[in-house]
């Protein structure tokens, strides 16, 4: 395996423990094995033997190195779009408003189960390309917009074949449990005997590596988000939670009490419920797109999670009713500005915690034998990342050699994007 050395370069490490605030060391280098990252540390205490096995080196500029963001919650995948009800809200209707007249998601489902696979896939393509510009490498695709076996499968195979053809990381999360759809009108215990069938054919075929559902007054109860949860727990499969958004359903602590991996938006949590994530290494994910998109007052309740030593991450929580948003770098500033976060908390919540949101312990720190995933920028100080609201000028720029896991992607030289080798 070709060893490659970096230098010249800043590193944010995003340890947990580290010294300094990001983990951050100037003077880096960073030694590449393959897939893995072999060192990392000041080039001073690079180790002499190992510069000169570096068959490759590679100046960057006095880039920042970061890890590849990871965007932990998103649905990429869906038909149309829905900027009547942008209008709508405009002048006055609520969110639940317009779900409850067949708005809303339902609307969204309508136009998933009208279009092709190809269809899906290129609209998901554009959408997952500006994410890819802003440094992800790691991206979480949810269904929830076929609401039938057919269009849930069709959605969760155009989400595997995203990582076939673009330099990036699919983790897939079935949804089926997002929306009553209209032809189970009145029969919410009947469509949740048809999640139930749904999530164990889907799961056979190896389509689904987490389990979400909508738990809210105007999604699905407590008692049958535990049926579903229940399910996927004995098909091994983690879980995750719509929680909290609109009303303090108790959705923290039920989600909490099956280990989920994340329970998400939380503008309702309570203090009870931030205690029972914490107990169970439940992460926080923040989606200050959506609280932005729909005018919400409720903050989320950042101290609260802190007191309880809560990880928390933040996406952008992707889709076209509640926050059509392609760029994880304005998350990071709507975080800090809406949420109050610090750059660094928020840097961390795109990095570290959002890899464990997803479950995935090799990814969202820079360290030696973990994955190779980096982002270099063209900033002088990493707090640069949150702090613009701009995106598509951050990336840095430069000749270098780009792997990836997907089938699509090539040994190349380009602009640097996210590295991921």
């Amino acid at each position: 395996m070709t060893l490659s050395l970096w230098t010249h370069c800043q590193v944010a490490t995003m340890q947990p423990q580290a010294a300094l605030p990001y983990g951050l060391i100037q003077d880096a280098a960073l030694v590449l094995d393959g897939p893995l990252l072999r060192w990392v540390g000041p080039r001073s205490e690079l180790p002499p033997d190992l510069a000169r096995a570096c068959d490759v080196r590679h100046e960057a500029g006095g880039a920042l190195i970061t890890p590849g963001l990871v965007d932990c919650h998103t649905h990429l995948v869906y038909g149309g779009d829905r900027s009547a009800e942008f209008e709508q809200r405009l002048h006055g209707a609520s969110y639940e408003d317009i779900a409850r007249q067949g708005g809303g998601i339902a609307s969204t489902v309508r136009a998933t189960r009208q279009a092709s696979a190809e269809q899906l896939s290129a609209s998901a393509s554009t959408r997952l390309r500006a994410l890819l510009a802003d440094g992800v490498t790691t991206v979480e695709i949810k269904s929830g917009y076929g609401l039938a076996l057919e269009p849930e499968r069709r959605c969760l195979e155009v989400a595997r074949a995203l990582e076939r053809s673009h330099p990036v990381s699919v983790r897939t999360t079935f949804l089926g449990a997002h929306a009553l759809p209209p032809e189970f009108a009145g029969r919410s215990d009947d469509y949740i005997d048809a999640v139930v069938a749904m999530l164990a054919e889907l799961h056979s075929q190896g389509l689904v590596d987490a389990v979400d559902v909508f738990c809210e007054r105007i999604g699905f109860s407590p008692a049958q988000t535990a049926r579903v949860f229940t399910d996927a727990r004995a098909l091994g499969l983690p879980v995750k939670l719509h929680a909290e958004q609109l009303s303090d359903s108790g959705g923290a602590q039920l989600a909490a009490g099956f280990g989920a991996l994340s329970c998400d938006h939380l503008e309702w949590l309570s203090a009870e419920g931030a205690a029972a994530m914490a107990a169970a290494g439940s992460v926080a994910v923040l989606l200050p797109g959506a609280f932005y998109f729909l005018r919400e007052t409720r903050v989320p309740p950042i101290d609260v999670l802190r007191q309880h030593g809560v990880a928390m991450a933040v996406s952008t929580d992707c889709n076209p009713g509640s926050s059509p948003c392609t760029s994880l770098l304005l998350m990071l500033n709507m975080a800090c500005t809406l949420f109050r976060l610090t750059p660094e908390e928020a840097l961390a919540g795109v990095t570290r915690h959002a890899a464990q949101a997803l479950g995935l312990q090799d990814r969202g720190v820079l360290a030696a034998g973990l994955r190779a995933d980096l982002a270099m920028w063209d900033v002088q100080h990493p707090a640069e990342l949150a702090y613009a609201f701009i995106r598509g000028h951050r990336l840095a720029s430069g000749p270098v050699v780009r792997l990836c896991a997907g089938a699509g992607c090539q040994r190349a030289a380009a602009p640097v994007q996210p590295l991921r080798h």
